[in-house]
């Protein structure tokens, strides 16, 4: 079968590997109907994981969208022809830190992540004709079928990240909020941040079409990248600062943005997936501002998975808008770049096996 696997930086490209197959009974063979390309594969694609990936053997890819082909002796969910999806992180449902919420620290799976390389369990990926799909029961969830595969996509990843965003931040009616990073969890995190009430609302980031996405939606929206940004966006709260700050970027110079635009007393939620092993944080700054910060790029998202559902079914979400592009598996690389280098107004891309 058709899998894409890493060949090093700026090197994902379709190969043939051995046919997936169940070894487990735990185990459910899936058929991918669609994936995508999350923003933290951009770190794979870049070369910031390169020590942690086995060239031409590691698969990537973690958000799905599939029908279930054959289930494990064990597995109770689940039976073949179901449409499923599954959470990036793949979790047993029965540790204690599954118990807790805290999936992604899956105490049986060791924080296996599907598509990352050796250190997170060295599993299969979603850029695949089919992938195996450990501990179904634990983390898999059957989708209904009037949800647009588009949108399903984004219960791997995405929508329960912006959703667990919006629920650290705790967005009070009339209070002001930053949102640094318009990608496609950016824009999410934005559509539910405006349900709450928000009085003013700021949007920031680098590409052009994301900016105007946001500002179609009656925000702010200003270049990042400009050398005022910082004062421009402080001058919208009278200079004091935003009442809550939401980073989706994963980058250290955005987190210092995050810091700098939160008001004394105000929270910082930082949704972005961090590479950097170090960050100059001020911590004098930190405590005499009294600010509080959350760090959750290795998101929890399995249990808020049946909570996207819900919001698509019903309109309050819909993620299908944020997809610009759809590419063959076998044109994985291309995927890739266009989304790397943001153009031809790329947002999200849809990859059909």
């Amino acid at each position: 079968m058709k899998a894409a696997v890493y060949f090093g930086p700026q090197q994902i490209r379709a190969t043939d590997v051995p046919d997936a197959a169940i070894h487990a009974d735990h185990e459910m063979l899936v058929k991918v109907t669609a994936t995508s390309i999350c923003g933290s594969d951009l770190h794979l694609f870049r070369g910031a994981l390169d020590p942690i990936m086995d060239r031409g053997t590691s698969r990537t890819g973690h958000e799905l969208i599939g029908e279930v082909l054959a289930v494990g002796m064990s597995v109770g969910r689940f039976r073949p022809g179901d449409r499923v999806s599954m959470a990036y992180s793949c979790s047993c449902g029965h540790c204690y830190m599954c118990e807790v919420g805290q999936t992604a620290h899956c105490e049986t799976t060791r924080k296996a992540v599907y598509g990352f390389g050796v250190p997170f369990g060295n599993l299969n990926g979603t850029h695949a004709e089919a992938m195996v799909i450990p501990y179904a029961d634990g983390h898999a969830i059957q989708v209904p079928r009037q949800i647009p595969d588009e949108a399903a996509l984004t219960l791997s990843c995405n929508l329960p990240s912006a959703i667990i965003a919006n629920r650290l931040a705790d967005i009070r009616l009339g209070e002001t909020v930053a949102l640094v990073g318009c990608g496609p969890t950016g824009l999410m995190t934005l559509d539910i941040a405006l349900l709450r009430g928000p009085g003013r609302m700021v949007a920031l980031d680098t590409v052009t079409h994301r900016l105007d996405v946001a500002r179609a939606k009656g925000v702010t929206a200003i270049d990042a990248g400009l050398s005022d940004a910082r004062e421009t966006a402080l001058a919208e709260t009278g200079g004091r600062g935003f009442d809550k700050v939401i980073e989706v970027v994963g980058a250290p110079e955005t987190l210092q943005m995050a810091l700098d635009l939160v008001r004394p007393g105000g929270t910082v939620t930082a949704i972005g997936v961090f590479t950097d092993t170090t960050f100059n944080l001020n911590l004098a700054d930190v405590f005499l501002r009294d600010i509080t910060l959350h760090m959750n790029g290795f998101g929890n998202v399995q249990p808020y998975m049946w909570e996207g559902i819900r919001m698509m079914e019903r309109g309050v979400v819909q993620p299908q808008r944020y997809f610009s592009h759809t590419f063959a598996l076998t044109d994985i690389d291309r995927a890739y770049q266009t989304f790397d280098r943001k153009s031809d107004g790329a947002m999200k891309m849809l990859i059909r096996p």
